[in-house]
C-alpha cells in the first residue's frame, strides 16, 4: 500500500453529522485504510534537559492544572483500547519529573487492555526508579543518549549529566528490562564519530540502539536538511566495520527498521523519518500533555479531549473524537517538500 503525499491528501476531512455517524467502530481507520493502534501519550511538558533538537533554552510550561491528571489519562486510555488500541508508550518532556509516575504504570498495568506498555526517558532519574518502575508493571523502556562524550552530551543536552544516564541504563538492564532501546538523534557534523562506539554498547550489552534523523521539531530552527545524517550513510559506516543485515519479519507499521550484526552479537535500528518517510504505514496517533489529540507528530491541526472531558463528556463521545481525528489524517508529512509548514509546538510540548 503506498501512499503519495500531495496538497489534496492533506486537506482536512469534514466529520459527520452527528445522526450520521451510526454505530461507534471498533478500529480507528483512516480515509488510507491505515488502522491505528499504537498511542503516545505526553504526561507532562517539563525536562530537566534542554536538547538543542528539542526546545529552546528558556521555556514556558504549562501550569499544573493544564495536565491531564492521571485519572483523565486512564480514562482515555480506556478509550482507546475499545477503539483498538493496544499499545501505548508515556513520554514526556520528561515523564520521570512528574511526581508518582509509577502510579500512573500501575493503573495502566491493570486496565488489562493493553499488548504494550512502555516508556521513553532521558535516564537521568531512571536509576532510582528503574525498580519502582518495573514493580508498577513496565516491561520496556527507551532512553534517550545522543552522546558517549561527556564534552558532546553536555552541548546537545545543555546539562552535564551522562553520568548519571549511564547509571540509569545500567540500573535497568539489572532490574531486568529487555529490550532497552537507546535513541540517538543523528545530527550531521556531530554524530558520526561515535557511530562505531554507538555499535560496540549495542554488540556488548542489552541494548538496542536506534538511530534517529533529526527532524525539523526544534525551538530554536536549528534544523536544515544539510544537518540530517541519513540512514544510508549510517549503515554503510557501521556496516564497513561490523557487518550488518537487515532482520526479517518485522512488521511495515515499526518507525525502526532494524539490522542485525552478521556474527550474532546484538542489533541496532534505523527510523529515517526524513529521507525514507514510512508514513504509508503508520499507526500511531499522539495525546499531549495539555489533553490535545494529534494524528501526526507534523501535524497542523488538533482535536481538544480535554476540554469535553472536564466537562463531563460521556466515552462515547470521547470516542468519536478519536474516530473523526484518525479519519482526517494525512496520507503523510512533507518534509523536504516546499509545503511543509513546521508544526508551532516543538517536539518537547508534543511528546516524544
Amino acid at each position: 500500500m503506498t501512499h503519495f503525499v500531495t496538497l489534496e491528501s492533506m486537506m482536512p476531512v469534514s466529520p459527520p453529522r452527528e445522526e450520521e455517524r451510526g454505530a461507534l467502530p471498533d478500529r480507528l481507520v483512516d480515509r488510507f485504510g491505515r488502522v491505528h493502534t499504537n498511542l503516545r501519550i505526553s504526561i507532562t511538558d517539563r525536562c530537566d534537559f534542554r536538547c538543542v533538537y528539542c526546545m529552546p533554552e528558556e521555556m514556558e510550561f504549562f501550569p499544573r492544572e493544564h495536565l491531564l491528571t492521571y485519572e483523565e489519562i486512564v480514562r482515555l486510555v480506556r478509550i482507546a483500547a475499545r477503539l483498538g488500541v493496544d499499545k501505548v508508550r508515556l513520554t514526556g518532556g520528561e515523564p520521570l519529573v512528574r511526581r508518582d509516575v509509577t502510579h500512573l504504570v500501575e493503573a495502566l498495568s491493570r486496565l488489562g487492555a493493553l499488548r504494550d506498555l512502555s516508556l521513553t526517558t532521558n535516564g537521568a532519574r531512571l536509576a532510582e526508579l528503574a525498580q519502582p518502575l518495573w514493580e508498577a508493571g513496565l516491561r520496556r523502556i527507551n532512553v534517550s543518549l545522543d552522546s558517549l562524550d561527556p564534552v558532546k552530551f553536555a552541548r546537545i543536552t545543555r546539562r552535564d549529566m551522562l553520568d548519571r544516564v549511564l547509571a540509569g541504563l545500567a540500573a535497568a538492564a539489572r532490574v531486568g528490562f529487555r529490550p532497552i532501546k537507546v535513541n540517538v538523534v543523528a545530527i550531521r557534523d556531530f554524530t558520526e564519530e561515535e557511530l562505531l562506539d554507538f555499535a560496540r554498547l549495542a554488540r556488548e550489552g542489552p541494548y538496542e540502539v536506534r538511530f534517529i534523523e533529526f527532524m525539523p521539531l526544534d525551538g530554536d530552527d536549528l534544523w536544515d536538511a544539510s544537518r540530517v545524517l541519513p540512514a544510508g550513510e549510517i549503515l554503510a559506516r557501521i556496516g564497513a566495520a561490523y557487518p550488518l543485515e537487515r532482520v526479517p519479519g518485522q512488521s511495515p507499521s515499526d518507525p525502526a527498521t532494524l539490522y542485525r550484526f552478521t556474527d550474532g552479537s546484538g542489533q541496532i535500528g534505523i527510523i529515517p523519518t526524513v529521507t525514507e518517510p514510512f508514513c504509508a504505514h503508520c499507526n500511531r496517533i499522539r495525546i499531549t500533555s495539555d489533553g490535545m489529540l494529534r494524528y501526526c507528530l507534523f501535524a497542523l491541526e488538533e482535536t481538544d479531549l480535554k476540554t469535553p472531558l472536564r466537562a463531563g463528556a460521556s466515552d462515547e463521545e470521547i470516542a468519536w473524537r478519536f474516530v473523526e481525528t484518525v479519519r482526517g489524517k494525512w496520507a503523510g508529512h512533507l518534509i523536504q517538500q516546499a509545503e511543509f509548514v513546521k508544526p508551532r509546538r516543538t517536539m518537547s510540548q508534543i511528546g516524544g
